[in-house]
């Protein structure tokens, strides 16, 4: 009888235990990101790596972008909890009725650039005029197209406009001189061009920050229907409170968070000089940031809607963006 009741006993405390586990469970979240495996998302890789989601009780799944992926289109499906976008991309999503908001700002400054040869002869904005630009399309047009509406500049080829050449996500139209610039970003495809031969007193850069067109760049977005659930707002500021440790450890520990990006690249197509070089240009983008800044928000907003004929966005965005998580979290 005693073996009965021991028996017994152990089942009552086994089955306690296992009900105790499910209660516990980690929060599974997943994470679309808006390109391949690279430093620009390492906030991310290293706070998984260094189990800074494990003590937010939160099981994260990390999706690689790449060319063919967008991430509204993504999360509008239910492949994704959070997404990483540019806001010209997100808003332009509002705007056709994909109702993304903003929670947090990782990148407070923005990386992109357009690259010129100098042998083209151009050495300010008013010489882009009758020449062919390389541009990134898929969401990541929207701040260039901003540009030449400010400008005044026609983009179908026409006379004293630009001829656009749809770039693809590499930056052979400069180096085959299809184009006489094309679309870069501080931390990548400026690299690109200088690893290729081209030396650095050969090109000149006009940096969208510069021009005063600069957009938004990795925020993160979840969709608004999502924040009336408490739940989801709580999970939500877990996962920004580990990722944004995840992005300061980054920044003290550079080299080590270019090697943990290196060690989630299941391509291989990473090179380890290639990403220590990113991660260094990431971290300056990423200081300071976090929290979206409401006149960051506005300077984007009205780039967008400055596009002359054809804007961005054609109206001004309402609940775009909340500090409902990031108030959450800190």
């Amino acid at each position: 009888m005693k073996n009965k009741y021991k028996i017994s006993s152990l089942i009552a405390g086994l089955t306690l235990a296992a009900s105790s586990s499910l209660v516990h469970a980690a929060d599974d979240v997943t994470l679309q990101l808006k390109w391949v495996t690279q430093a620009q998302f390492a906030g991310y890789f290293v706070a998984q790596d260094q189990g800074f989601y494990d003590a937010e009780d939160l099981n994260v799944t990390i999706k690689p972008g790449g060319p063919d992926v967008a991430p509204p289109q993504v999360i509008a499906g239910g492949g994704a909890d959070v997404v990483v976008d540019w806001m010209p991309s997100a808003l332009a999503s509002r705007e056709k009725g994909l109702a993304l908001v903003n929670i947090a700002q990782p990148f407070k400054n923005s990386g992109m650039m357009l690259t010129c040869r100098k042998d083209s002869g151009i050495t300010s904005p008013a010489d882009l005029k009758d020449k062919t630009l390389g541009v990134w399309f898929y969401g990541n047009e929207y701040p260039f197209l901003s540009w030449m509406g400010k400008l005044g500049l026609a983009i179908d080829g026409s006379a004293g406009g630009v001829s656009v050449l749809k770039q693809g996500f590499n930056v052979d139209p400069i180096l085959q001189k299809q184009a006489e610039c094309v679309s870069t970003m501080t931390y990548n495809e400026y690299w690109q061009i200088i690893d290729a031969g081209l030396d650095a007193d050969e090109l000149v850069n006009f940096k969208y920050e510069d021009q005063g067109v600069a957009t938004l760049e990795d925020g993160l977005y979840v969709l608004e229907k999502n924040l009336a659930d408490a739940a989801f707002v709580d999970k939500m500021a877990r996962f920004v409170r580990a990722s944004m440790k995840g992005w300061e450890w980054a920044r003290a520990n550079p080299d080590a968070a270019a090697d943990i990006v290196l060690e989630n690249d299941e391509t291989g197509a990473q090179t380890e000089e290639h990403q220590r070089r990113m991660m260094a240009e990431v971290n300056k983008l990423t200081m300071n940031g976090g929290k979206l800044s409401t006149a960051d928000y506005q300077r984007t907003v009205e780039t967008l809607m400055n596009g002359g004929s054809d804007p961005v966005i054609s109206s001004m965005p309402k609940g775009a963006w909340t500090h409902q998580v990031w108030d959450a979290a800190f």
